[in-house]
């Protein structure tokens, strides 16, 4: 049975244990405010924004959910699949995510870029130069980072309520998760895309142990994005396959092919805006998960919260469904997989998110014959999309 889950609730949990966030004690916003980026720079904010332009789609997507999409005048194309998105100006062309000069001449009181191979340091400093006021992400590596970067988000954009409301919404939904898979046998479970998998030091890696599987690339010692070898996909032999909606098809080899979730066709794709992204939705990536993966544990989770007097919830995130072509491309026919399994200093990882949320298509640093091999296997899986 081949799943295409669709929205669920759900909840998310840092090593097994719902995640505290370190909110301020009030909710209410104050200014001046500052922080540390990841380049290291002191940014400050004097006063709440009225304009704020985002360079990657979770730093919107983050927005949406904490109420302050009114805020935001411009938006990469990869953010296409937010409502209301089309309103904003698209600072993307065909060929480029982020064009400086559209960026500049919407002249936002803030800029928010999570580092990526997409947004560089190159792009802050551009924008910087310019003049604007740009705060940097650094890379999420864990669902309790997505929880901070969402708090941290409300306060500089003048929105702290709706960003601890956020918050609380995402661990209500996932202690659901942590009741349903306590106990449970955890099933071994890939996560592939283009022959790549996600391994420790990922909030995938998070999601796929947060909704009670076991992430096999973990178990097989890959940190970060990598390419996994197929002996190493024979020899853990998953119970499930993960796939994402840019990749809805298992990887060709005999590796995959006799794996016990292609031989029981136990595999399942995710929306690539829940599961690559780095904000505040990955909620839905684990209930989905979780649901799939203990069915019946889940269920009896759901119904004994639902039968549990809670205060009044904070509305579930609501969005518009992608089409295909509103996602952003991990790994097409135009781009390159890397043909290395080891990232070396001078590759970085790149993902269909380019925000950290996905597992990399790397930097070319590698043989022709193998990257060439991996392209042509992605046009035929994916056909040029």
């Amino acid at each position: 049975m081949l799943l295409v889950v669709g929205a669920a609730s759900g909840m998310v949990v840092t090593d097994g244990i719902v995640g505290e966030t370190t909110a301020q004690d009030s909710d209410e916003c104050t200014f001046p405010v500052s922080a540390t980026d990841a380049t290291g720079t002191e940014v400050t904010v004097d006063e709440e924004p009225e304009s704020v332009v985002t360079l990657n789609p979770s730093a919107a997507q983050t927005l949406w959910e904490i109420g302050a999409k009114d805020k935001v005048t411009g938006v990469t194309k990869h953010a296409s699949n937010l409502e209301g998105a089309s309103e904003r100006t698209n600072i993307s062309t065909a060929g480029q995510t982020i064009t400086h000069e559209v960026v500049v001449d919407l002249e936002p009181d803030l800029v928010l870029a999570p580092l990526s191979a997409v947004t560089t340091e190159e792009d802050v400093e551009t924008l910087r130069d310019a003049g604007l006021t740009v705060f940097a992400y650094p890379t999420a590596e864990s669902i309790d980072e997505v929880r901070q970067r969402t708090l941290q988000t409300g306060e500089f954009v003048g929105e702290c309520e709706g960003a601890t409301e956020t918050v609380e919404w995402m661990d209500e939904k996932l202690s659901v998760v942590e009741d349903a898979v306590d106990e449970q046998e955890k099933p071994k479970v890939l996560y592939t895309f283009f022959g790549y998998t996600s391994g420790t030091n990922t909030f995938i890696h998070e999601i796929l142990e947060t909704a009670g599987g076991v992430n096999i690339a973990a178990e097989a010692g890959i940190e970060g994005y990598q390419q996994i070898n197929q002996e190493v996909v024979v020899t853990e032999d998953p119970e499930w396959i993960v796939l994402n909606s840019d990749s809805t098809e298992v990887p060709d080899g005999n590796g995959f092919q006799e794996t016990t979730a292609v031989k029981q066709n136990q595999t399942v794709v995710i929306d690539t805006n829940r599961l690559n992204r780095p904000a505040p939705r990955i909620v839905y990536a684990v209930t989905e998960l979780a649901e799939t993966f203990h069915p019946d544990a889940y269920e009896e989770a759901v119904k004994a919260a639902q039968s549990t007097p809670t205060p009044t919830p904070t509305e579930s995130p609501t969005e518009t469904e992608p089409t295909p072509t509103e996602t952003e491309p991990t790994a097409t026919a135009t781009q390159t997989p890397a043909a290395t399994e080891t990232p070396t200093a001078t590759q970085t990882p790149e993902n269909s998110d380019g925000d950290g949320a996905g597992f990399g298509v790397l930097a070319v640093v590698g043989s022709v014959v193998l990257v060439n091999a991996l392209v042509l296997g992605a046009r035929r899986r994916n056909d040029g999309h």
